[in-house]
């Protein structure tokens, strides 16, 4: 593999290639989610990634030993499906090369690195596990082979042979690619002449959104409200040391409409905590390094290390909410993302890391009401923009939206909590 890695970038130019070795964790990955990783590793569109073993490695090893059974193997193998089909789906090109070297060949290649020095006792292990590693290897080929992600067995004895097959088939790959996109880019050229209107969700009926049954009349007084928020901010500014030294880490999730309180919310739970315990991520328009990625990628990136908290003011919801609702996002793309946002949470909440997601909701009337103080008040002016007024013009378009958001991506492990906001 080693030799096979050197060789491909000598022959790509080394400015559009990015080469990544996974070995031992380091322990900032180690306090992450599994996946964290490799979604570093990712390459931008347009370049070549090379990864030195991959998500394939640890599942494959651990069964090997023992360490799981076939069907927590298989539940890996499942995720790995799942996560390489969302990147496809997303216009990657993958090629999945295994190297195979019968018995013998690769007893005879251990003894020549034993003589330069590089064969590890681990090495010598693994090759009296060779039976059982071929039975484990062949089971995740079968179970992740699929079209747009296919694997190639290359017989790898012979070095000449080896690079011709990998280079043949990683030339072919990129040429159906750009074939791939120029028949796309063709296509839409012709629908655009065309002007078809785009296909939009069936339209629901006004009275059975999830918000509808939020009762906005929810009120506190000055004195509960004082007394209430003491008691409750000393609490957590408990539980965030308490989490800190058990490294028990948290995602907390603030989306809601504009002028609904979102800022001012993350304002008395970040009172409560110790700045050195959390991180405020502010999400706004993607910048051009993060559209050349799949859109969770600038999530993932963000994600805690054990015992800290993140908090994100508007999140991967974005794809599903404004994405969807303003037409940024093809309706294939942001129907398939309520799934790839499940397995998201589900990854961090398998990890441990708690997640909380709140929707800030307030009525048509209360936020026309804030809107006009904003423009009113010379220090709130800033809060009002005229992007703010669009959305509101599109108020049932995103009820609509909300609604699929919270019934689709309301699970066990990351409900949703909807928050009567008329009432500060």
């Amino acid at each position: 593999k080693g030799e096979l890695v050197h060789r491909l970038n000598e022959w790509l130019d080394p400015r559009g290639v990015e080469t990544h070795a996974f070995w031992q964790l380091s322990d900032e990955e180690r306090e992450r989610p599994r996946y964290w990783r490799f979604w570093r590793a990712l390459p931008g569109r347009g370049r070549i990634g090379i990864l030195f073993g991959s998500w394939y490695s640890e599942p494959i090893v651990r069964r090997v030993y023992g360490e799981t059974k076939n069907s927590q193997f298989d539940t890996a193998l499942d995720r790995i499906a799942a996560f390489e089909k969302m990147l496809t789906d997303d216009g990657a090109v993958f090629v999945k090369l295994w190297l195979h070297l019968p018995k013998k060949a690769q007893q005879k290649a251990l003894k020549k690195l034993e003589k330069a020095g590089r064969a590890t006792p681990a090495d010598w292990k693994h090759l009296k596990l060779y039976d059982k590693f071929r039975k484990v290897s062949e089971r995740a080929i079968r179970r992740t082979d699929s079209g747009p992600a296919p694997w190639h067995v290359i017989e790898a004895t012979d070095r000449r042979y080896r690079e011709f097959a990998v280079g043949t088939i990683l030339r072919d790959a990129i040429q159906r690619k750009l074939e791939e996109a120029a028949q796309k880019a063709a296509a839409k050229a012709a629908a655009a002449k065309v002007e078809a209107p785009a296909p939009q969700p069936p339209a629901r009926g006004k009275s059975d959104s999830i918000l509808d049954h939020v009762d906005l009349k929810q009120k506190l007084t000055d004195v509960e409200y004082r007394k209430a928020l003491e008691a409750q901010q000393t609490k957590l500014s408990r539980l965030a040391w308490a989490a800190y030294q058990k490294k028990r880490s948290m995602v907390m999730v603030f989306e809601g409409w504009d002028a609904a309180g979102k800022g001012s919310a993350i304002r008395r739970v970040t009172q409560a905590m110790d700045p050195r315990l959390y991180r405020i991520v502010g999400i706004a328009a993607p910048t051009d390094e993060e559209r050349a990625q799949h859109y969770l990628w600038r999530f993932w990136r963000h994600l805690p290390r054990a015992g800290f908290t993140t908090i994100f003011d508007r999140s991967w919801y974005g794809r599903v909410l404004v994405e969807r609702v303003e037409g940024f996002a093809p309706v294939a793309d942001w129907s398939r993302a309520y799934q790839e946002i499940n397995d998201f949470e589900e990854q961090l909440a398998g990890h441990g890391i708690v997640v909380n997601k709140f929707w800030v909701h307030i009525s048509k009337d209360e936020q026309l009401r804030r809107f006009k103080e904003r423009k009113r008040i010379a220090y709130k002016q800033y809060k009002i923009t005229d992007e703010d007024w669009r959305n509101r013009e599109k108020w049932d378009p995103y009820v609509a939206a909300i609604n699929d958001m919270v019934a689709r991506c309301s699970t066990e492990y990351a409900p949703w909590t909807i928050v009567a906001g008329n009432d500060k």
